[in-house]
């Protein structure tokens, strides 16, 4: 067994390890947590596949963005952790039948005669000059162009949907009425002579403000 082969089965361990802990966790806080540590292995796995890029995008967007977004959007939905367990078991039966369909498809896709070094071989070693960002670029914007929309496309919906599901509308705010900034200045005040005796016994008239109150 090389070097390489024993980097590749730390991370794939620790993948595995986290996924399940994303899966198996009771606070949601400490299952994204599990799911940030799952895409650090994965990003070990790119770059053992000469996929630095990709390493490099899923560690800055996916950890330093994504999961600081889903880690608001879980804090923010306050989910009822006591109502989730109370309908485990009503719906144990359905998840249990997902994931033995799911389990069925990955031993169909990943078996022995469709996956493996003998069907997939290692990556071909590249000079220093190749740029697997060009080659990514060229493969996404003309092959997979319609696919990578229908990714971009699927990404603004779950934005949407978890702002609607954030949204909250509280009861008992005191709220300000529109028409009040429309109010004008001979509406409220209304300027009056008054007589003003002075020292001297003489009238000095002069302006005194009176405020009005508009219902």
């Amino acid at each position: 067994m090389t070097f390489e082969q024993l980097i590749f089965y730390f991370f794939a361990a620790i993948l595995i390890g986290s996924a399940a802990g994303v899966v198996l966790m009771r606070n949601s806080v400490h299952a994204v947590l599990f799911l940030v540590l799952a895409f650090f292995s994965s990003a070990g796995l790119w770059i053992l596949l000469e996929a630095e890029f990709l390493a490099i995008v899923l560690v800055l967007v996916y950890v330093g963005a994504v999961m600081v977004l889903f880690m608001f959007v879980v804090m923010m939905l306050d989910i009822n952790k006591a109502l989730m367990r109370d309908g485990l078991g009503r719906h144990l039966p359905v998840g249990a039948l997902v994931a033995f369909l799911i389990a069925l498809q990955m031993s169909v896709v990943l078996g022995a005669n469709h996956f493996g070094i003998e069907v997939f071989p290692l990556p071909e070693r590249m000079g220093m000059d190749y740029s697997n960002t060009r080659e990514l670029g060229m493969l996404l914007y003309t092959v997979y162009a319609y696919p990578f929309e229908l990714a971009g496309v699927i990404l603004l919906v779950a934005i949407v949907a978890a702002i609607a599901l954030t949204l909250r509308h509280r009861g008992g705010n005191r709220k300000s009425a529109p028409q009040w900034t429309n109010i004008r200045r001979e509406d409220r005040v209304r300027l009056v002579d008054m007589p003003s005796a002075g020292r001297a016994g003489k009238g000095i008239g002069s302006a005194a403000v009176e405020n009005e109150v508009v219902r």
